[in-house]
């Protein structure tokens, strides 16, 4: 062992002094420096401002995206006091944009309920910038401090001016440090769809986003929502069917906690049922999602025994059954919210459970009594689902009575399986078409790549429900292959792949069968998406010859890219790549499975929202919102082959 390593003294321990600390770490106070944490940043500073609107002294705020990738974050509110903090002898803006863990949020009466649980967003925004500006608009004056150089006070609170007596609130300008991000690009979509979300979670509170890079003078796109969460669960049904007019909403509050529940539902066969608490969305659900399912089984099995719709012989209608086809948004407001979980993934509160299912429960059955025609509707829902559920737990059951022989008999020959028996390691390509899986089978590394070529294109699952999917061969061939099972006995632990790669020709039929094996993996095998295994080869558009030399390129952008680097003299010659079935295996290999030459796209599912959404849009029933999107979309459209 290295001498130097044997002296171990009290100068080795670091002392990270005020905001060192985020800079050296970012990570464990945004989660990561990618894009995902660039925009956290924007998170923290609006969060703040919701929670003047969440106190009631705050009903708009407006961010916008300046030229240079600065954002600047506006509110109505109180305005940060602007006296001297009596603990730490600066400003109290200095001391909640310097000091970590310093905010209105610990109990001393400044915020009842509140999103930014830590107090840490301020001052983590001001360590990870390249510069922060805060103005403060209060009792007729208008206030400024400036920071630089992450958190470093250039300019100490000084008043610069005043302002009508009635003005009042917070504006905050910075400018994320680009050392620290790898990205410093904000995305307009990406922060409009939150803004769109908070307006929907907060009845009656105006978000304005605006995008001021372009040059154009805009107004930017404003979100003001006087229904709340039930004109959020109409906005998610928009394209699919809502099989009774009505929104259910429901709504309550005990010691404190504010607790509500919008729902509907509709003709599809998947449910869309999202938790919040103090506006962070619980994609782990808790108490307040579990007192809800809890009671919506209950309630609708009790209607339906009442109503003689269900008989004393048959079973009981499960929790899968009372959500098939249900939209629902269930937000609650707690002043003290245990999250389970770094990510606040999950709500931990016993007592929110009792809450949230006597407001349910009360409400849900309230509205069943007074109006029987939907209850019916509903019930009928349920019923055919139950016996859907059925069917296709009796198509499972036969599957599993097959033995390995049968199971692989099954696939008519078609899975070419891989050799080694380690799923680490072991990646599984879904090819499109027999020739390009004859193509595949040549040119994979048999010991680690298995091929399942599919016939035609499959079901689409967002029309069908699961025992349809199971009469299916194709979707059957892909549920043996994969290994976990469906359904109920889904186990991810038992995938045989640690790689899918979903491989279709550059055309729009690649697109289409790849959407629909999207759709099914979303819909039937969620958690094997979450998990980060499936992937989608990118073969390559275009073949440039020149010389000895074969360059492949993805696209125009990379082709005319590359032959700018080419010296002006070099004859070249271009050819548009063929579908993967007419590559030679040793092309395939070479530009869309070698591990070493290839490139994957990893499909991600950050957003399970606005994925159900899109999924719902492209795949559903509903024509109208396909229609929209395609026309205001179609500009952008590249490659189109006709």
């Amino acid at each position: 062992m290295n001498e130097e390593n044997l002296h171990y003294s009290d100068s080795d321990i670091q002392v990270l002094e005020g905001l060192e600390a985020v800079r050296k770490r970012p990570g464990m106070y945004i989660g990561t420096t990618d894009v995902k944490g660039l925009h956290h940043l924007v998170w923290e500073i609006v969060d703040n401002a919701i929670d003047e609107a969440l106190a009631g002294f705050c009903n708009h705020i407006e961010v916008i995206i300046n030229k240079g990738n600065s954002i600047t974050v506006k509110d109505n509110g109180r305005g940060i006091p602007v006296g001297i903090h009596p603990k730490t002898g600066i400003s109290t803006v200095e001391t909640v944009y310097t000091v970590l863990h310093a905010g209105g949020k610990f109990g001393g009466g400044g915020y009842k309920v509140s999103g930014g649980l830590h107090g840490v967003g301020a001052s983590v925004v001001n360590a990870l910038s390249k510069w922060v500006t805060v103005t403060v608009y209060k009792d007729g004056k208008i206030y400024e401090a400036k920071f630089e150089n992450g958190g470093k006070t250039v300019q100490k609170l000084t008043m610069i001016g005043e302002c009508e007596k009635e003005r009042t609130g917070t504006t905050v300008s910075f400018k994320p440090d680009p050392d620290i991000f790898d990205t410093d690009i904000f995305d307009y979509e990406t922060l409009k769809v939150r803004i769109r979300e908070l307006a929907f979670l907060n009845r009656g509170l105006a978000l304005t986003i605006r995008d001021d890079r372009d040059g154009e003078d805009t107004t930017g796109e404003k979100f003001l929502y006087e229904g709340g969460i039930s004109e959020y669960v109409k906005f998610l049904n928009t394209s699919k069917t809502p099989i009774h007019e009505e929104i259910i909403h429901l709504q309550g509050e005990e010691d404190g906690v504010f607790f509500e529940v919008a729902m509907q539902y509709n003709s599809g066969y998947s449910d869309s049922i999202y938790s919040f608490v103090n506006n962070i969305n619980t994609h782990d659900g808790g108490t307040h999602e579990e007192g809800v399912r809890r009671a919506l089984t209950r309630v609708i099995n009790n209607y339906a025994k009442k109503a003689g719709i269900l008989k004393e012989k048959d079973e009981s209608l499960t929790g899968d059954d009372v959500k098939e086809g249900l939209t629902m948004i269930i937000s609650c407001k707690h002043p003290n919210p245990q999250f389970e979980g770094q990510t606040k993934g999950r709500l931990g509160n016993s007592e929110v459970r009792r809450l949230a299912d006597n407001v349910f429960s009360e409400g849900f059955e309230r509205f069943l009594m007074e109006n029987p025609n939907e209850a019916k509707i509903i019930i009928d829902k349920c019923m055919t689902a139950a016996r859907a559920r059925v069917a296709a737990k009796n198509a499972r059951e036969l599957s599993r009575r097959k033995g390995d022989l049968d199971i692989v008999s099954n696939f008519g020959g078609k899975l070419e399986d891989c050799k080694e028996k380690d799923p680490s390691i072991c990646e599984i390509f879904i090819v499109e078409g027999d020739s390009a899986g004859g193509s595949a089978v040549k040119g994979r590394d048999s010991m680690t790549q298995a091929i399942l070529p599919l016939r035609g294109k499959i079901l689409n699952v967002e029309k069908a429900r699961l025992d349809k999917a199971l009469s299916n061969e194709e979707i059957r061939s892909i549920i043996t292959a994969f290994g976990t099972g469906i359904g109920d006995a889904f186990d991810l632990s038992k995938l045989r792949y640690d790689k899918i790669i979903i491989m279709t020709d550059a055309d729009v039929d690649g697109s289409h069968i790849r959407v629909l094996l999207l759709t099914l993996f979303y819909r039937f095998f969620r958690p094997i998406v979450e998990a980060g295994h499936v992937y989608a080869a990118q073969p390559p558009l275009f073949r440039i010859t020149h010389g000895k030399v074969r360059k492949y390129v993805l696209d125009e952008d990379e082709r005319d890219s590359y032959l700018a680097s080419l010296n002006p003299n070099t004859k070249y010659e271009i050819a548009r790549m063929k579908g993967l079935g007419e590559m030679d295996p040793d092309e395939l290999n070479e530009t869309t499975m070698d591990i070493h030459t290839r490139i994957l796209r990893r499909i991600t599912v950050d957003d399970a929202i606005a994925a159900d959404e899109a999924f719902s849009m492209l795949m559903g029933e509903e024509v109208e919102p396909r229609r929209k999107f395609i026309e205001e979309n179609a500009e952008y459209v590249q490659n189109l082959d006709i």
